[in-house]
């Protein structure tokens, strides 16, 4: 993990940056056009949507309009709730490519497993087809729990690439990160950040001095030395800048102990069992 165009390699061989840009409640428009510009500016090659996000467009706009060629980048949408079981995934997928104006993707993920609605199994075969067909360079899931893992992969004939959750200091989900290791799927952190939630906590502040780096820079790398990959948000370029400031020094093991200790499995976000938003 030398700089921010460092990869790693995912079971299937294709080659996903460690670091990237999320665009979760960014408004569609010039906030989100503007935000993804920025990150691209800024060296990120990295950019992870969803449906529900409703900013695919701005996405894509973005994308038409730096001067990045398209295979230098890695794009990331995510298949809703509502629009889980076969038929329905492959005509959201079209939705959303027809929205980030793109040939193909490089990972579609299903969003949430939504136990209640018992049709990750379908949609996960719909993933299967468009990535046989050459649409999609890599498919992976979103917020699964170790036993909707474990379920999947039971029946699937392409097991996931990636599993991106909820992942900081107060959620760790330390047996699930060792379940997917075990398994070469590659775990990814949404809200990072916590959201903002961790920025007084005394013992990264600490750290943060230490170091001479933020608190949101000292979590960003504590990620990176998990291995894990990590998609902050920001629609504030200087913002979008510091956090990726983050390649020119590493923290002691002590350190990286002392900041996983304070898990507390706290979320921010839903908690997977209990998500029946469609």
């Amino acid at each position: 993990m030398k700089n921010l165009q460092s990869t790693t390699t995912l079971h299937n061989g294709i080659k996903m940056p460690w670091f990237g840009l999320g665009v979760f409640k960014v408004e569609e428009g010039s906030e989100v056009v503007n935000s993804v510009k920025a990150a691209i500016d800024a060296g990120y090659r990295s950019i992870d949507t969803a449906a529900i996000y409703g900013n695919e467009e701005g996405v894509g706009k973005a994308i038409a309009e730096s001067n990045v060629p398209r295979e230098e980048l890695f794009i990331t949408t995510k298949v809703w709730n509502s629009a889980q079981g076969y038929e329905s995934t492959l005509l959201a997928f079209e939705e959303s490519m027809k929205k980030l104006g793109l040939e193909y993707l490089d990972l579609y993920l299903i969003h949430w497993p939504v136990p209640k609605l018992n049709k990750y199994k379908e949609t996960w075969r719909a993933l299967e087809k468009l990535y046989k067909d050459g649409r999609i360079r890599a498919i992976g899931v979103s917020n699964f729990k170790e036993y909707h893992l474990k379920d999947l992969l039971e029946t699937c004939e392409i097991k996931p690439m990636v599993n991106q959750v909820e992942y900081h200091p107060r959620l760790t989900q330390t047996s699930l990160h060792e379940f997917c290791k075990q398994n070469e799927i590659q775990l990814e952190a949404w809200s990072p950040l916590m959201q903002g939630g961790l920025f007084e906590e005394p013992t990264l502040n600490e750290i943060a001095n230490k170091y001479n780096k933020s608190v949101a820079q000292i979590i960003l790398r504590w990620d990176l030395q998990n291995e894990v990959v990590t998609i902050p948000k920001s629609i504030k370029p200087h913002r979008i800048q510091e956090n990726a400031d983050i390649f020119d020094f590493e923290i002691s093991e002590e350190d990286m102990n002392k900041i996983s200790s304070l898990n507390q499995d706290q979320r921010v976000g839903s908690d997977p069992d209990e998500m029946d938003k469609f």
